[in-house]
């Protein structure tokens, strides 16, 4: 049994049941967009935010019907920020398979996202859940602020840590609060409950990020990818941020003038990555990962034992090891 199987134990009923309601959202009568969204939804990954926002309700309280709504609003903005991704980022592929815009055009892929996030927000009006939707606008904000900040410091190469740092914050880690808010405030109003909660969803997202960029970096073949996308894509992370930052000047310089370059060779991206290895930029990065983890796990403490703090724990150290 995978390690996510396990995670699900406590809430795997509801899990099953959220396929149904999330299904019941769409109602359209154009074809080609029913056609699209069947695409799109019918390689669904491994839905860890819907997941993450039902362990929040379930560790506050009795699961009702305003969970399936948060996990259905969240799943739907968390697919039209991949679909607008890859517009953003010219990406041919998605979870192994052709992305919206590769199949059909950038143009459709924009207006399925903003159809996507159009009927996540109706899910919450429709439900009069007005604290989900201000929760989830607060994050979209956040998230397109955190994109086109990393655009303006792609252009130059010059990211620093802080940036990084306040990057991730806007963009992976502002919807995973939106997934541990709004499955708090689907079963309690208290709100030093769902700001403590939303700090636990923050912590986990940027730990969730930083493990990503590692991921990036390693040779090991779990991936089931080439390492160095993000350098073949001139995307700086915390890896080699630190890297850089420790180096001699012309050391710095040179690896910066091949990360700028249009088009890499294999053997220069390995380049990159073995001066990242040599330099200790994984090492330090996985320190910083593992103390946001162990501040999401500190905010645990609150709660007494239970089966689903149990699986709430087993999440975050799943963020922080996953091969993928």
């Amino acid at each position: 049994m995978s390690a996510l199987s396990e995670i699900r134990r406590p809430v795997e009923k509801e899990m099953a049941e959220f396929e149904r309601f999330f299904n019941r959202s769409f109602k359209s009568e154009v074809p080609l967009l029913k056609i699209i969204l069947n695409y799109i939804f019918r390689r669904k990954g491994k839905q860890m935010r819907p997941l993450l926002v039902f362990l929040s309700a379930r560790l506050n309280g009795e699961i009702n019907e305003s969970a399936y709504v948060a996990a259905t609003l969240i799943e739907l903005l968390h697919t039209a920020s991949l679909v607008h991704d890859d517009v953003v980022d010219d990406a041919m592929e998605r979870r192994g398979a052709l992305s919206v815009n590769a199949l059909w055009n950038s143009k459709i892929a924009v207006l399925v996202g903003d159809y996507m996030l159009a009927t996540g927000l109706l899910v919450s009006i429709e439900n009069n859940r007005y604290d989900m939707l201000e929760i989830v606008s607060e994050a979209v904000k956040s998230m397109a602020q955190g994109e086109l900040l990393q655009l303006q410091k792609a252009r130059k190469l010059n990211i620093k840590e802080d940036d990084y740092f306040k990057i991730i914050s806007s963009k992976t880690a502002a919807l995973i609060a939106a997934c541990t808010a709004c499955g708090t405030i689907s079963v309690t109003k208290d709100p030093d409950i769902v700001q403590m909660m939303k700090e636990l969803g923050e912590n986990i997202g940027i730990a969730f990020q930083i493990r990503d960029d590692i991921l990036d970096y390693e040779r090991n073949g779990l991936t089931g990818k080439a390492p160095g996308n993000d350098i073949k894509e001139r995307k700086i992370t915390l890896p080699l941020i630190y890297a850089l930052e420790k180096s001699p000047v012309n050391e710095k310089k040179h690896m910066i003038n091949i990360v700028k370059k249009k088009k890499k060779s294999r053997d220069e991206i390995n380049q990159v990555i073995k001066y990242v290895e040599d330099t200790g930029g994984i090492e330090y990065a996985e320190t910083k990962m593992n103390q946001y983890r162990d501040k999401a796990l500190a905010i645990l403490d609150y709660y007494p034992d239970s089966e689903v703090k149990n699986s709430m724990k087993e999440f975050i150290h799943y963020t922080t090891s996953r091969n993928s």
